[in-house]
């Protein structure tokens, strides 16, 4: 039988192991919520007390945690997944880290006879929860042919963006910096329009047309007018951590990055005042403001 394992069972992590038991692999699992861990056994999983437990019952395990230092631990740590999985097995890394710490994580593992591969994901939770994921992957070819099966009971589309380790998070902070400074324009989009008394839906229906349409606005303002800011599956500290990463690597690399730091600002502050918020939350720090809101 096929097995495969998740380590992380969040909003993105529960629908990487529902797709996967979906599609035929007998699936492994850790958290440390029981809830969650409550939940995945429910949905055919099977339970386990660690990582490292999870390692030694999968050939491939997915790590979908919250940031490098988890990852790390998850992966080398004294319990972790280098140590108890069969040798020739394969850790993919979905989790969004900084590239160092992926590049970081792929030299301590040389010699262990573990395969990794660097994959980052977009989507979000709906696409995570339908198997519809865009993967950024990097790995040797030939692991990443072994793993292919695995990775696309879980995605829509895999593109290969390198054979090295931190390839994978690089292509992803470039594109978070993007994703950021998009829905940082549309924030400030609808409380102009909410001050200048411009109906949601007629904002809406006019974005949603034209050339400015696209998955990340539309989705936004959506939320925005139905005055959806939580428990919609887009947390504000995911997006505020990747925008992080990504003018991280900027400072690195010695690029200017004006339009990703003023939407670094602005999910700062919305993640300040609303930590509990999804992104979409940073538009009522600004309609407080001007002291007016966009409704349908």
């Amino acid at each position: 039988m096929k097995t495969a394992g998740v380590i992380g069972l969040g909003d993105m992590g529960s629908g990487l192991a529902k797709n996967l038991i979906k599609n035929g692999f007998e699936t492994s699992g850790f958290d440390l919520s029981n809830t969650r861990m409550s939940a995945f056994a429910e949905m055919g999983g099977k339970a386990k007390d660690s990582a490292g437990e999870v390692g030694a019952h999968a050939d491939c395990v997915f790590v979908m945690v919250m940031n490098g230092d988890q990852a790390r631990e998850v992966i080398l740590g004294e319990d972790g997944l280098v140590t108890n999985m069969v040798k020739g097995g394969t850790v993919i890394l979905s989790a969004t880290v900084k590239p160092a710490e992926a590049r970081a994580i792929g030299r301590d593992m040389e010699g262990s006879g573990i395969n990794l591969i660097d994959t980052p994901v977009s989507g979000g939770f709906p696409g995570a929860q339908n198997g519809t994921l865009t993967m950024m992957a990097a790995g040797a070819p030939d692991v990443l042919d072994r793993n292919a099966e695995a990775m696309q009971a879980v995605s829509g589309t895999i593109h290969r963006v390198g054979a090295n380790p931190g390839d994978g998070q690089t292509v992803k902070a470039c594109l978070q910096s993007l994703i950021g400074s998009i829905f940082s324009a549309t924030f400030e989009a609808a409380a102009l329009a909410a001050k200048a008394g411009v109906s949601g839906q007629a904002l809406l229906d006019v974005f949603s047309s034209s050339s400015a349409g696209c998955g990340v606005v539309n989705t936004a303002l959506e939320n925005i007018i139905d005055r959806k800011f939580v428990a919609t599956g887009s947390h504000i500290a995911t997006m505020h951590k990747d925008l992080t990463i990504s003018l991280a690597l900027a400072s690195e690399l010695g690029v200017p990055m004006q339009t990703a730091s003023s939407a670094m600002q602005v999910f700062h502050a919305g993640k300040t005042k609303y930590p509990d918020g999804d992104n979409w939350i940073c538009t009522r720090v600004i309609e407080e403001i001007v002291g007016a809101e966009l409704h349908r």
